[in-house]
């Protein structure tokens, strides 16, 4: 095979025949078109059959070795062949030969060569492995501690894309086991590793691979393998990288150098910055402390912690007479003796002053100590100032607390027990004044003798509750030297040892006997308040900001036909309309302290669908913030009342339907009149045979419009007629006056008073009830036309108009017969007061519109002008807010 590679070197055969080579590598016997004659050598046993009869060279071959043989076998000539074969085993036979010329065909000689590019790649992964660990241990000790993390992630992205893996993921260490330190991205199969680390517990220290069909894989990587290799510091794992979804996972050897590239910077500099953490903690801490360190070689100076020396005012290093000198006088000669005592191997802890820079100040407590440690002291000073001055706070609460259990007006007493039993052993000195006993006399030796009768059980009972509980609280009556009672609380508890042995009871007596008998005053204060309360014929109750009842009495629950123990939680909103609530709450909402008070009637929808209507006063509650917390109201019912005046109200209506009665009797014979003579000119016509369909249609038209004339007068004379909706709407106030004009303009203009109405730009809206507002102008208008009609003025005229100012809407009826006698402006809105002869009018028109403009919120006004009389209706603009 030497010669064969020589010959091959130094360049291609020559074209004479040649003897058959020696059966090396792989021969191929071709024709003058590449069809392989025969084949042989020992790399033919790999080559897979041909089924074809006279097979090419190229159906041996790998599709990219099809370009080296372009055009016939003569054409191969003089040039090196890298060809690579289709095998049995799968992996291609890499080969590298020549084409010679062999009798009547060719020869094509070629070896196998898949070592070589085997070597060479490995040679250049090697390079490219050593490359990458290099870039990746610098890249790690180069970085800023804040991008550190940054740059791990980064290079583990890196080592993804080497490895052709889903994802990389670094995991260290913790304290709860091990974490994820980074992750190549965020592609990673197991959520917050719940299944990777139990699973990394187990593994012994060396790499492990899972393969595929492992159930730990099922639910992810889409059945892809996983490859966990540890990183070992001795016998110690330090960490594991796992590469997951690699097609071709790399070994665990090639991991082996890219992970100690990777770990050993990233652990170096994860120590470090620990170490910086810690330092930084511990200098924070012994900042937040007061504290820090010191030393002292024996012979030379003392030496402070700089920062704790430049908190206490101190030189970094002072001789021991410099240190001594800034102590409290008082401490100096014990500091003294503690340094002589460090010099024989006696440690120091000792509490002593620090003299302040400033005299005003008062000195630091500090605790001093200290160790000899071969030929050096070590230790460190704690300010403990704190901690005294919570001593001295201690020690004066101590002597306030004996100072006032001496004069407390409560007596402080100690019980011993025994057998069973517990037995006075002290009382403080406040017993004399309370019951008048002295500490040593009967009374205060057997405290149960003093019991009032009915009382002694409850002694009994304290008595027990106390050994079983350990604790005890009871109310009962004793008698003092003068033999009167006094209600006593007491207050026990009981001490054990550390076997859990009674020991003593320690207790408090209190006079509380003005404070019971107030109780009493006020349970029977109470007591009577509730009986008034609930045998009141008015509704009371209380409720939250959010009408939720937190009372109600008897009349309330029989309104909305419940128990009264079932007030409690309704909220009262749900009888209200929505437009009702909202004006409920808006009302709640205007209460202050300064004004707690409202009142106004409501309207509800009670059970059985009843329209109610209570007149409600309420008073809001405040806390210290000024905030509504509670509201107590006291309701009546108002219905009937409130029935009268819509009955009234209607009457009045059907009284001035019945003036206008004749007015509208004109006002629909005259389209009926029209009608009829359109009607007999129709016939006439079609009679005398002269139809024309233009003059017909003319005439249908001028009957259909008087026919939509009379049918919207009916439908306004239906609508007025009809009651007024419980719930008031918003509605343009202008037109009401229209619909006033169209039942009287033209009963008016019959009877020869002008209307003289100027039209606005605008028409504001109002809250109310239209017909309502439309009833009190027509009342307007009939009296304007009645006066106007009996004073026989000579150019009778009614003036309507409009007008806005300052939020208010004022609507302006005005005449020009002569006025109001100014004697009678003041009752004319009185009921049943009428000016007209007798049988005419009720006296109820301008009272009834009086009470109409009042429930809308506005005002009725009545004023004489230059020609005659002008009323105002005054109403006050809508605001949705």
């Amino acid at each position: 095979m030497s010669g064969l590679f020589d010959r091959w070197l130094g360049g291609p055969a020559t074209a004479q025949a040649e003897p058959a080579p020696q059966a090396v590598g792989l021969q191929l016997w071709l024709d003058d078109q590449g069809h392989v004659l025969r084949l042989a050598g020992p790399l033919r046993t790999v080559l897979p059959a041909n089924s074809h009869s006279a097979p090419r060279v190229h159906d041996y071959l790998q599709q990219q070795s099809w370009l080296v043989l372009e055009g016939p076998p003569a054409d191969w000539q003089g040039q090196p062949l890298d060809l690579d074969f289709a095998t049995v085993h799968g992996p291609a036979l890499h080969t590298r030969g020549w084409l010679q010329r062999q009798a009547d065909g060719w020869l094509l000689q070629v070896f196998d060569i898949g070592d070589l590019l085997g070597e060479r790649e490995q040679h250049g992964h090697r390079l490219t492995q050593q490359k990458l660990a290099t870039e990746l241990g610098r890249s790690l000790r180069d970085c800023d501690e804040e991008r550190l993390l940054l740059t791990a992630t980064e290079q583990l992205q890196q080592l993804a894309e080497h490895w052709h893996a889903g994802s990389v993921r670094l995991m260290l260490p913790g304290d709860s086991g091990w974490y994820t330190y980074t992750c190549s991205d965020n592609d990673w199969p197991w959520a917050e590793d719940e299944r990777l680390r139990p699973w990394l517990q187990t593994l012994p220290p060396r790499g492990r691979e899972i393969a595929a069909g492992n159930p730990l894989l099922q639910p992810s990587c889409a059945g892809l393998p996983l490859l966990a290799v540890p990183y070992l510091h001795g016998h110690t794992v330090q960490a594991w990288l796992l590469c997951a979804g690699a097609p071709r996972p790399p070994t665990s050897e090639t991991v082996a150098a890219l992970l100690q590239a990777l770990i050993e910077p990233l652990l170096t500099r994860l120590r470090q910055q620990q170490l910086r953490q810690r330092s930084r903690h511990l200098d924070e801490l012994q900042q937040q402390l007061g504290a820090g360190w010191w030393s002292w070689p024996l012979q030379g100076p003392l030496q402070f912690d700089p920062a704790l020396a430049l908190r206490l005012g101190v030189p970094p290093e002072a001789t021991a007479e410099q240190w001594l000198g800034r102590l409290h006088p008082a401490d100096r000669e014990a500091a003294r003796m503690a340094l002589e005592q460090l010099r024989e191997g006696i440690a120091l802890n000792l509490s002593l002053r620090l003299l302040p820079a400033n005299s005003l100040a008062s000195p630091r407590w500090l605790q001093w100590v200290g160790q000899l440690q071969g030929r050096q002291v070590q230790g460190f000073l704690l300010d403990i100032s704190a901690l005294k001055a919570q001593e001295l706070q201690a020690g004066a609460a101590r002597a306030r607390l004996e100072n006032l259990i001496a004069s407390s007006p409560a007596v402080i007493y100690v019980q011993r027990y025994a057998e069973g039993a517990l037995h006075s052993e002290f009382f403080s000195a406040s017993l004399t004044p309370l019951l008048g006993w002295e500490q040593d006399s009967e009374q205060a030796r057997q405290p149960g003798q003093t019991l009032h009768p009915d009382d002694r059980w409850l002694w009994l009972e304290r008595t027990r509750t106390l050994l079983r509980d350990g604790q005890a609280r009871s109310r009962y009556r004793l008698r003092d030297h003068l033999g009167r009672y006094h209600w006593i609380l007491d207050e026990a508890r009981l001490l054990r040892d550390d076997l859990g042995q009674p020991v003593e009871a320690v207790g408090l007596w209190l006079d509380v006997s003005e404070a019971t008998e107030a109780a009493e005053q006020v349970r029977q204060s109470e007591e009577r308040y509730r009986v008034l309360v609930e045998d009141s014929p008015a509704m009371i109750c209380r409720y939250r900001p959010d009408l939720e009842l937190l009372f109600g009495n008897h009349p309330l629950a029989e309104q909305l036909e419940c128990a009264p123990q079932q007030l409690t939680g309704m909220n009262l909103g749900q009888w209200l309309s929505d437009s009702q609530r909202a004006a409920f709450l808006q009302r709640l909402a205007r209460l202050t302290p300064a004004q707690p008070l409202a009142s106004a009637e409501i309207c509800l929808q009670l059970p059985g669908r009843r329209t109610a209507w209570w007149v409600w006063a309420e008073r809001g509650l405040f806390d210290e913030h000024g905030q509504l917390q509670e509201v107590q109201a006291v309701g009546r019912d108002n219905t009937e009342v409130r029935h009268s005046q819509q009955q009234l109200l209607q009457g009045a209506k059907m009284a001035t339907l019945g003036e206008l009665a004749t007015g509208l009797v004109h006002e629909i014979n005259q389209p009926l009149s029209t009608m009829r003579l359109a009607l007999v000119n129709t016939l006439k016509r079609l009679e005398s045979g002269e139809v024309d369909a233009e003059y017909v249609t003319g005439k249908l038209q001028r009957i259909d419009a008087q026919v939509e004339r009379v049918a919207h007068l009916v439908e306004h004379l239906r609508t007025y007629g009809r009651r007024s909706e419980v719930e008031q709407h918003v509605f343009a106030a202008w037109v009401a006056v229209h619909g006033a004009l169209g039942l009287l303009a033209e009963g008016l203009t019959g009877k020869g008073v002008a209307l003289h109405i100027e039209e606005p730009d605008l028409c504001p809206e109002v809250l109310g009830h239209e017909d309502q507002l439309e009833q009190v102008l027509i009342n307007l208008l009939v009296n304007a036309r009645d006066a106007l009609l009996e004073r026989r003025v000579a150019k009778p005229r009614i003036s309507v108009s409009q007008r806005v100012e300052e939020g208010q809407l004022c609507l302006l009826v005005e005449d020009n017969g002569g006025g109001i006698d100014p004697r009678l402006l003041e009752r004319i809105f009185e009921p049943f007061f009428t000016t007209k002869p007798a049988g005419m009018g009720t006296g109820l028109g301008l009272s009834v519109s009086h009470s109409i403009v009042e429930a809308m919120g506005g005002r009725l006004e009545a004023h004489n002008g230059n020609e005659g009389a002008c009323l105002r209706v005054w109403l006050p603009l809508y605001n949705a807010s």
